[in-house]
C-alpha cells in the first residue's frame, strides 16, 4: 500500500474513532486536549508507540530557530512509516508547513480540524480528518463553550403529516361571543 492510500486509510480510521467522541461545556482548550487523548488512544488501539508533543522535523522560527517545533501526537509503528497527528480548531498556515515538513520527510501526517464546520481542504499530501463541534457563548468572562452530543448534528423533527386526502381539519376557534368558563 502506498503512502497516500495508508494515509486516507488511517485518516478513515482516525475520524470513525472520533465519530464516537462526546463532551458538554468544555472550553477551547479542553475541547482540544479531549481531542488529544481521543488521538492517543486511537494510537494505542492500532498497537503502536505514541508520543505526545513528539519533536518535528520543521524548526522554530526565529530568534528560536535552533529548537524544534514539536506536533500534538507522534506514532511509531512497525509496519509502516510514522503517522504524526496535529489538532486544531483554527487554519494556521504554521500547522501546514508543519504537516508538509513531515510528510516531506517520511511520514504520514493527519490533521484533525475541530469546530462548527467550513474547514478548508489542507494541500496533499496531508489527510484532513473533521471533528464537528458545537459552539455557544459562555459566562461573562468565560469564552466559549463547546460541545459534541452523540449522533452528531441531527435535522429537526419532521412536522405533524398531512391528513389522508389532503383535506383540510377543521380547527375549534374560539368566537368573540363564546363564553368563557
Amino acid at each position: 500500500m502506498d503512502g497516500g492510500q495508508d494515509g486516507e486509510r488511517l485518516a478513515a480510521s482516525l475520524g470513525r474513532s472520533l465519530a464516537r467522541l462526546t463532551f458538554a461545556d468544555l472550553t477551547t482548550d479542553a475541547v482540544t486536549a479531549r481531542i488529544i487523548d481521543a488521538v492517543v488512544a486511537w494510537g494505542h488501539e492500532q498497537g503502536w508507540r505514541v508520543y505526545r508533543r513528539a519533536p518535528s522535523v520543521l524548526p522554530l522560527p526565529p530568534p528560536l530557530s535552533d529548537r524544534r517545533s514539536v506536533l500534538d501526537v507522534g506514532c511509531a509503528r512497525a509496519d509502516g512509516p510514522p503517522v504524526v497527528i496535529e489538532v486544531d480548531h483554527t487554519d494556521r498556515r504554521r500547522t501546514w508547513d508543519k504537516l508538509a515538513a513531515e510528510a516531506g520527510a517520511g511520514r504520514i501526517a493527519i490533521w484533525v480540524r475541530w469546530g462548527p464546520g467550513r474547514f478548508g481542504a489542507p494541500p496533499p499530501p496531508i489527510h484532513l480528518v473533521t471533528c464537528q463541534v458545537d459552539r455557544r457563548p459562555g459566562p461573562a468572562g468565560a469564552g466559549r463553550l463547546h460541545h459534541r452530543a452523540p449522533g452528531g448534528h441531527r435535522p429537526p423533527p419532521p412536522h405533524s403529516a398531512a391528513p389522508a386526502g389532503g383535506a383540510a381539519l377543521p380547527l375549534p376557534l374560539p368566537t368573540a361571543d363564546a363564553e368563557t368558563p
